[in-house]
């Protein structure tokens, strides 16, 4: 009845606490920063890569390329439940407050139309009927993603995505999930921020009411392992303690 799978990709999740987390954010806004837990956490991953190179890699006619750069791609809601994405270069160097900007800009671009070439690209091809839209998808996929040939004129390359997609399923109503790895993305991961509940913890031997995300990922094992996403797991907890840490332009990018 089925099929033998293919695919070679690794799930993970973890439980966070981000009672602080949130109390972080309510008072930056306060102050003038209209942040979310989806900006700390796309800092906090981009920053995570400098640590785990292995993350920011990708396949290329049959060879591992580390990428030069570390950009995020963020997916937004942009009204009417419409989902689209922002493309954050460079997004390891940035300070909160830049992260910000960049992305406020990318989100009033995308509900204005302005989406980049790529991110047009679906919509090109949601008008081409099917079979022919199966055909050309996989010819653009073989072009570049397995054998790396840029196609400007359409906006594509094999690292059209940037080293890691951020998406925020807890916006539309889920826990946690895995999702799928787009086949021509070309990134090692996906990080999902699941929905955010209060639940019972135990901290100092004493049952405490916390408020609580289930952060999980899908990564690409061609890539990485298990090893690598519990690195960053790790790293995020530990960043997710110094949210402050992330309102400064890293001591890197002064260089």
């Amino acid at each position: 009845m089925y099929k033998k799978p293919s695919d070679a990709k690794i799930f993970g999740s973890a439980d966070l606490d981000v009672t602080d987390l949130e109390e972080f954010v309510s008072r930056k806004r306060k102050e003038g920063l209209k942040i979310t837990l989806t900006h700390i956490f796309t800092l906090i991953v981009a920053r995570g890569l400098r640590e785990i190179p292995e993350l920011n890699c990708y396949v290329r006619r049959g060879n591992i390329i580390q990428r030069n750069q570390i950009d995020a791609m963020v997916s937004v809601l942009i009204g009417d439940g419409e989902m689209s994405s922002v493309r954050v270069e460079n997004a390891d160097q940035l300070s909160l407050s830049q992260l910000e900007k960049v992305l406020t800009e990318g989100i009033q671009g995308s509900r204005k139309g302005d989406e980049d070439r790529t991110m047009r690209m679906k919509g090109v091809m949601s008008r081409i009927p099917w079979p022919f839209r199966t055909w050309i998808f996989n010819i653009i996929k073989t072009l570049t993603v397995k054998w790396g040939i840029s196609i400007p004129a359409i906006g594509l390359s094999s690292n059209n995505f940037g080293s890691f997609v951020m998406t925020n399923i807890g916006s539309i109503g889920l826990d946690t999930g895995y999702p799928a790895l787009f086949p021509i993305s070309n990134v090692s991961f996906v990080f999902v921020m699941g929905g955010v509940a209060k639940k019972p913890v135990v901290i100092n031997d004493e049952i405490v009411i916390r408020r609580m995300m289930t952060i999980s990922s899908a990564m690409d094992h061609r890539l990485v392992d298990a090893m690598h996403g519990g690195k960053m797991f790790r790293y995020i907890k530990r960043m997710a303690r110094e949210p402050e840490s992330l309102e400064l332009v890293p001591e890197y990018n002064q260089d």
